[in-house]
């Protein structure tokens, strides 16, 4: 995890369902969120602005000089983006990947590549002490016990379902809960939550390759375990299991000529004769 850690910036306000849109749009028409009437435009209240401002850098939409990123014009341009309604679940996936990549908003990258394979069942004590004893490691990070604790609220609003809920729109309330990424089981002082790794056969294979190919760590060469384990690998962000991180690779070599999946002696590989650029996989699951 990096020394700079942000678990604040949203004013506690989850990413409401049209916010990433509504934002981009909001830009590419040359308002500023510092604007006076940015309020009027974006018709939400002054403390949403900041925090679609905030999501809006979380998911890599935009820059730190609130210009849209590549990602952003790919997914939300109105004329040109694959999906600027998200009604594809691919999109979701490609979010939550861009939400922990990114590590703008520390708490998703942390609880996804680091907390869960620690504890893979928690509730927001566990989270909290958890945090406390790495800040403890690492003097630099100026934490608020209170802030985290929102920020985790946060976390679980945007991804879980309210099983307990008995209006359909509260339970489908977060931007990923379609996702089911987070289990959420009891309520209360007993509510835990779970990420499990499973065979996730929702999840695009072009999702998958599309992150295998953004990542600079990786060769012409990787080794099936760095894809199943290592921080910010498809195996983590998307809590794969082997079978399904396998099923996804079959997927892969049999669409793509270029790409092969090798076993000898023990030692498995996913290799690229030649790596096909990242959004050409996006343009063709996509359409476009």
């Amino acid at each position: 995890m990096s020394t700079k850690v942000i678990f604040s910036g949203h004013d506690s306000f989850q990413c409401r369902q049209l916010w990433l849109k509504k934002g981009f749009d909001f830009l590419k028409e040359n308002n500023s969120f510092n604007d006076e009437n940015a309020v009027i435009k974006l018709g939400v209240g002054k403390n949403m602005v900041s925090s679609i401002r905030f999501w809006l850098r979380a998911f890599n939409i935009i820059d730190s000089k609130d210009i849209p990123t590549e990602f952003g014009e790919k997914l939300f341009n109105k004329d040109t983006g694959y999906d600027p309604f998200l009604e594809d679940e691919a999109s979701l996936w490609l979010l939550h990947y861009q939400l922990v990549k990114k590590g703008y908003a520390s708490i998703y990258s942390l609880i996804i590549n680091e907390f869960r394979k620690e504890k893979p069942s928690f509730n927001k004590d566990i989270f909290l002490n958890y945090v406390k004893r790495l800040a403890e490691n690492n003097k630099v990070w100026n934490i608020n016990e209170n802030t985290i604790s929102k920020d985790f609220i946060v976390f679980t609003n945007l991804y879980g379902r309210n099983t307990t809920s008995r209006e359909i729109e509260e339970s489908y309330s977060g931007l990923l809960t379609e996702l089911d990424l987070l289990i959420v089981s009891g309520k209360g002082r007993e509510e835990q939550f779970i990420i499990e790794n499973n065979e996730k056969d929702r999840l695009p294979s072009e999702v998958v390759l599309f992150t295998i190919l953004e990542n600079q760590e990786y060769g012409n060469s990787i080794n099936l375990n760095a894809l199943e384990f290592e921080t910010n690998s498809p195996g983590t962000i998307f809590a794969l299991n082997r079978k399904g991180l396998l099923n996804k690779i079959s997927e892969i070599v049999n669409t793509n000529d270029n790409i092969t999946f090798t076993d000898h002696a023990g030692i498995k590989e996913l290799q690229f004769k030649t790596k096909p650029d990242k959004y050409t996989i996006l343009d063709n699951y996509y359409g476009k």
